[in-house]
């Protein structure tokens, strides 16, 4: 049985961005003191920086089940799954994502893997995954979907 496990970081430009809490503190609460706005913007990083680490999801192949954040699926109930990157990332994110796809995606991740559901009571055609691995995920998928089978 194959396993799979990625946790879904920010890329550093998500913590830099969120850095830009710092000096809007300090600058709405310098009037007041500068030592509440120097307190305030270090508490609001790290509360922004304790949130971006915490809703990291973990996306997962292990014992015959897809796990991505928090919804889990049998794999024997999957078609095959297909990576995309680059151009095609974006085409599957967007113009040709269908509005009844589960999606866990993170904007930080370019690249992203397609799963078809094939439960016919199941409202969700397929899933879209983000992954920094998206052809060892679809991989594992694969081989974790043809090792139930049998």
């Amino acid at each position: 049985m194959p396993d799979y496990r990625e946790k879904l970081w920010p890329n550093a430009w998500a913590f830099i961005v969120t850095a830009l809490v710092i000096p809007a503190s300090i600058l709405v609460l310098v009037p007041i003191s500068l030592f509440a706005g120097i307190v305030t913007a270090a508490v609001l990083y790290g509360g922004c920086v304790l949130l971006l680490v915490l809703a990291s999801p973990v996306v997962r192949v292990q014992n015959g089940e897809l796990i991505a954040g928090p919804a889990t699926i049998s794999t024997t109930l999957l078609g095959e799954a297909s990576a995309f990157e680059a151009k095609e990332a974006t085409q599957e994110r967007g113009p040709r994502l269908d509005a009844r796809a589960w999606l866990l995606i993170r904007g930080w991740i370019d690249p992203v893997v397609r799963v078809p559901i094939v439960d016919a009571k199941d409202p969700a055609p397929y899933w879209v995954i983000s992954s920094r691995h998206p052809r060892e995920l679809a991989a594992a998928i694969n081989e974790s979907r043809t090792a139930n089978v049998r």
